[in-house]
């Protein structure tokens, strides 16, 4: 599928309209698997790059042995070294709580971008909890990653239930981004059974050791400054 950006016209080639993926996370910490996976989107769906929105917090994540929005943008700053990957805090910049608001204030600020929505099977599963899990539907197409153990909940969710009529293959998905959403595709590779979480149970100290010093944001360029703010976010 390497070729699916050239088979849709020179529109997606255009410096005016880059076409960038948004993949949201709590990145605690990046690790090689979220590296590995959105390399394969890229390559799957024909993308310029992809913005990794750390987000300040997710009210469907527990707070506790939540690192701070420092360490973890520098944990994915250091995963996304030489790789079309961008990490980003902007979520917290924008001052958005909820994904639909940051989706809109995100396409408000960089109109000459095109933008396609990133989320893991696991994410689809709990979709219809979002706030405007619709209103996001419509705001930009959705690229769903296949996850182990989370494929059949992802499935059989009211959300996908919803989103099922709209569902495209890969190629023609590409197409349907610079038209309209919502767009729906299901992406599928090797699985990675890397996790944060077991990265966490074996360092437990990860963050202490992430220099957070002069950090600064790959997508407004701004230096990123501390904060002991953890809102949450869906």
């Amino acid at each position: 599928m390497a070729g699916a950006r050239r088979r849709t016209g020179t529109a997606l080639n255009s410096p005016a309209a880059p076409l960038t993926g948004l993949f949201g996370g709590s990145f605690n910490p990046a690790h090689g698997g979220h590296r590995r996976v959105t390399l394969f989107a890229i390559e799957a769906l024909g993308l310029d790059e992809v913005w990794w929105l750390v987000s300040p917090g997710n009210v469907l994540k527990p707070v506790e042995g939540m690192a701070p929005l420092e360490a973890r943008l520098a944990s994915a700053i250091g995963m996304s070294r030489n790789a079309p990957i961008r990490p980003t805090a902007i979520e917290r910049e924008l001052g958005t709580r909820f994904s639909v608001d940051t989706l809109r204030a995100i396409r408000r600020r960089y109109p000459k971008r095109r933008f396609i929505w990133l989320m893991g099977a696991d994410n689809l599963a709990q979709f219809h909890k979002w706030k405007h899990w619709r209103q996001i539907a419509r705001e930009m197409p959705i690229a769903v990653i296949a996850r182990p153990g989370y494929d059949s909940d992802a499935l059989a969710s009211p959300a996908m239930a919803w989103l099922r009529r709209w569902r495209q293959r890969p190629g023609q998905f590409v197409s349907g981004a610079m038209r309209s959403a919502p767009a729906l595709t299901i992406l599928r590779f090797d699985p990675d059974h890397r996790s944060a979480s077991a990265i966490r149970a074996h360092d437990p100290d990860w963050s202490h050791r992430m220099s957070t010093a002069a950090l600064r944001d790959a997508v407004s360029y701004r230096p990123v400054k501390g904060s002991t703010e953890n809102r949450g976010k869906s």
